[in-house]
């Protein structure tokens, strides 16, 4: 009898996954599993891309999903994403192969009602335009020429070379101070806050450094949250303080912070910031060159213009007979047009004269005919003013012995003689006693 003995088997060996098999493998699980799924939270980083597709993430206080909507579904939507919204988003789980990520694609996006980052950004703007912050009227203008640039930034910032580069290559004769800045997290409010204020003193104080005529306050791209410390309102209400004008350029093109409506004006880009302070060199010497050129020309106009002066002057100078001569064709020409004008003068009187002497009889004649008319008026007004005719109609004129006229019966008493004068002759007669009507 034998025995026989049985080795023990190996243990099997484990399946060797290719990495885009095992991409496969995951993405078919989660489509088994949980597609399609529903989920709530609030929108970061999102972006539009050329193609029309959406890319953003999708997070809460626990975690965050990457997502990608494509532009079919995003034609779809009734509104534009924006960082810090609570959306409601429906779609289906799945790896992104080409770098083994867990992503999203998301079929439609509904607003949820808007994040808490996002309401507390709207509140806050509400707050400071109605304190008037945000007014136009206290904005003010750019200086073309700044003695000195103030830039506010993190030292590490792609920012910070972004805006040197562009002050370099433009306007490098002018000075840079930097104040060196948190620009993300908890301690960036206040860090920013203690750079302004570091750059505000050397504005008001010029023996403090370099002359600051602008300063410009500037960060990169990112979420909500990552350009959250520019929405603090202690910071905002220390823009609006600034001594000198003030530049936000924070963020992309489509990114605004509370810090962008305090400012005196708003650049797209870090970029951007820098460039509108500094007027390229090249252009300053342009334009310097064609001042220089036309204040040239100018004075060369002003030199022809008293060399020819001078050069007349030098001609009269040089030849006095003929300046003589010309004074005395002036003088000739003078005295004729004066004969001529005496003896027109004189030919006027002559013919005013004559037509006075034959219209002088014609005058006299009216003038003595008038004079007929006059006498013959007042011969017949004196003629109706004779008494004798009042006589001729049975009156009488009564005089007393001194020949004054009796017009009363006081005048005449018991006794006195009288004279009636009647038309044909006069009475005498005796007053014997007078009656009063």
């Amino acid at each position: 009898m034998y025995d026989f003995f049985e080795p023990p088997r190996a243990a099997p060996r484990p399946t060797v996954w290719e990495v885009g098999a095992l991409c496969r493998a995951v993405a078919d699980a989660l489509q088994a599993r949980f597609n399609p799924v529903t989920v709530r939270g609030e929108i970061s980083g999102f972006s539009r891309a050329g193609s029309g597709h959406c890319y953003f993430s999708i997070k809460d206080a626990q975690g965050q999903i990457r997502c990608a909507m494509f532009r079919r579904a995003a034609l779809q939507m009734d509104f534009t994403p924006r960082d810090g919204e609570l959306v409601e988003l429906r779609g289906k789980l799945g790896v992104y192969e080409q770098r083994g990520d867990l992503q999203l694609i998301v079929d439609s996006l509904q607003r949820a009602g808007q994040g808490a980052w996002f309401e507390q950004f709207l509140r806050l703007k509400a707050q400071l335009q109605a304190e008037g912050l945000f007014d136009a009227e206290r904005k003010r203008r750019l200086p073309a020429m700044p003695r000195g640039i103030g830039l506010v930034t993190s030292p590490g910032a792609a920012a910070l070379h972004d805006v040197v580069t562009a002050l370099r290559r433009r306007v490098p004769h002018i000075p840079v101070v930097l104040a060196p800045a948190l620009v993300q997290g908890a301690q960036a409010p206040q860090s920013l806050r203690e750079a302004l204020v570091q750059l505000y003193r050397m504005a008001e104080e010029p023996g403090a450094g370099p002359a600051i005529d602008v300063i410009l306050l500037v960060r990169g791209g990112g979420s909500m949250e990552d350009l959250w410390a520019f929405n603090d309102e202690q910071l905002a209400r220390l823009i609006v303080q600034s001594p000198v004008p003030l530049i936000s350029g924070v963020g992309h093109e489509t990114d605004f912070t509370i810090a962008d409506f305090c400012a005196d004006l708003r650049a797209p880009t870090p970029t951007a910031a820098a460039e509108l302070v500094s007027l390229p060199r090249d252009s300053w010497l342009a334009e310097l060159a064609q001042r220089a050129q036309r204040l040239q020309a100018a004075a060369q106009r002003h030199l022809d213009r008293h060399q020819q002066r001078l050069d007349h002057a030098t001609q009269r100078l040089g030849r006095p007979s003929g300046q003589l001569a010309r004074n005395q064709l002036l003088l000739a020409r003078s005295a004729q047009r004066l004969r001529h004008a005496v003896q027109l003068r004189l030919q006027q009187q002559g013919h005013r004269l004559e037509q006075r002497g034959q219209q002088l009889p014609q005058g006299l004649l009216r003038a003595l005919e008038g004079q007929q008319r006059r006498l013959e008026r007042a011969a017949l007004r004196l003629e109706l003013l004779d008494p004798r005719h009042a006589l001729q109609r049975g009156y009488a004129l009564l005089t007393d012995a001194h020949g004054h006229a009796v017009t009363r019966v006081a005048q005449a008493r018991p006794g006195d003689r009288l004279r009636a004068s009647l038309s044909d002759g006069d009475i005498d007669l005796a007053v014997t006693q007078p009656r009063l009507l």
